[in-house]
């Protein structure tokens, strides 16, 4: 029985007002006394600041490194180690450099994954700074992405020419219209999340699309993982060759950190090696060589750590099993595609039949075959003229396999999550 009488009305719970009362609107806090309102940033100025922000957060770092590899030198200097910064930042980003050795265009993909990730930040804080934040607006994620790109473009050309004074010698035309091609993608990323219209486009994208790009992305980082895995073996088993290698430089301890550095600097270089020697085509360290599970044939090799754990030669007994690894990694790609279409139907009570399985399943095979064919395209370059002018894999003898393995091991995971699920009790 109620408590509340006529004589006792109901009093107002929290959070209501009294009626006649006017609704107050969400708080806004009031500027104060002769304190100017806040302006938006000019997109040159927002973009301008990003960009430089970026390429110095990138640039630092090498610099450390290669002045920790200089300091065994004596003839080392810090303008030395400065302009060697400057080149390494641009190697870093794909821009290949003339030395007296010959051309150097093998990049270290850890410090490009360093700058698109410091890219995607300038987008994001260029897309606050002009007022962009969940506008919603593609064409304000565009203009963001495009201004940081000009003004990252500028950046790389300023770094190329300071960097043929230093004595290394870039096209800065080349430096500026790489880094516009890395600058405008990278700020994209970030742009297209902070105005949130990475979301408009993730709840437009037809499912059967998002589920098999994202079953290929899957497949991508599993080869990747497992490539990673057997080149750390590799090494770890041949440690007393590196470690031979880095000592016989003879630069000091502050030398061979630097040196251990700039090899961890081409580690996923070496992740994508192994993924495409697991996969088959395998890659080159060096021209008319090839390391293969079928076949290796090597020459001369220069004393990097990283080459130590190469192969000695063809894969046999025991060693075989690596060539079922792509295949197993594929299926768990698509087992886990199938229960995530499984779950999904059994929340809305529906039936997932086999033609909405298999096509997200073949389509991861050309997804992860793109995505892992652009890999081996950015792993691979030359060391100096001569011999060395070809290191790397192959872009699309990669892409091809790739596609095959992943669509064909897809299929099978998908086809087995939706054959051993198990069955709905019946009404």
């Amino acid at each position: 029985m109620s408590s509340v009488t006529p004589d006792q009305p109901r009093r107002p719970s929290a959070g209501t007002r009294p009626p006649g009362r006017p609704g107050a609107g969400p708080r806004v806090p009031a500027p104060r006394a002769g304190e100017p309102p806040r302006s938006r940033a000019p997109l040159p100025v927002a973009a301008g600041v990003a960009a430089l922000w970026a390429a110095l957060t990138g640039w630092l770092p090498v610099v450390v490194v290669l002045a920790l590899v200089r300091l065994g030198d004596d003839t080392g200097s810090l303008w030395g180690a400065l302009g060697a910064g400057g080149a390494g930042w641009l190697l870093g980003h794909g821009v290949p450099l003339e030395t007296a050795a010959g051309p150097l265009g093998l990049s270290p993909l850890a410090l490009t994954g360093l700058s698109l990730w410091r890219l995607s930040r300038a987008g994001v804080h260029a897309s606050r700074a002009v007022g962009a934040r969940g506008g919603r607006s593609p064409r304000a994620a565009l203009t963001v992405a495009g201004a940081v790109g000009i003004a990252y473009a500028l950046v790389g050309a300023l770094a190329a020419l300071l960097v043929g004074i230093a004595g290394t010698h870039v096209s800065p035309l080349r430096a500026g219209l790489t880094c516009l091609a890395a600058g405008v993608p990278g700020a994209l990323l970030g742009a297209l999340g902070t105005t949130g219209v990475g979301a408009l486009l993730g709840r437009a994208t037809p499912g059967w699309l998002a589920h098999g790009a994202r079953a290929g992305v899957v497949a991508v980082l599993l080869l990747l993982g497992a490539g990673a895995g057997a080149a750390g073996l590799a090494v770890a088993t041949g440690g007393g060759d590196a470690a031979d290698m880095i000592g016989a430089y003879r630069t000091g301890v502050a030398g061979q950190a630097g040196i251990t550095l700039v090899s961890l600097a081409y580690a996923p270089n070496a992740a994508i090696w192994s993924a495409s020697y697991l996969l088959g085509p395998g890659f080159a360290v060096g021209v008319d060589t090839a390391v293969r599970t079928s076949e290796v044939s090597l020459g001369a090799l220069p004393a990097v750590p990283l080459l130590a754990g190469l192969p000695r030669g063809p894969v046999d007994g025991v060693g075989a099993a690596l060539l079922a690894v792509p295949v197993l990694a594929a299926m768990a790609a698509g087992w886990l595609l199938g229960r995530r279409l499984l779950r999904d139907a059994a929340e809305r009570r529906v039936e997932v039949g086999w033609r909405a399985l298999v096509g997200p399943a073949a389509l991861a095979g050309p997804v992860a075959g793109l995505l892992l064919g652009a890999a081996a395209a950015a792993s691979g370059g030359p060391v100096g003229g001569g011999r060395l002018a070809q290191v790397g894999p192959v872009p699309w003898q990669v892409a091809a396999v790739a596609t095959a393995v992943v669509a064909g091991g897809a299929l099978l995971g998908a086809a087995a999550a939706k054959v051993l699920a198990p069955r709905p009790a019946p009404r």
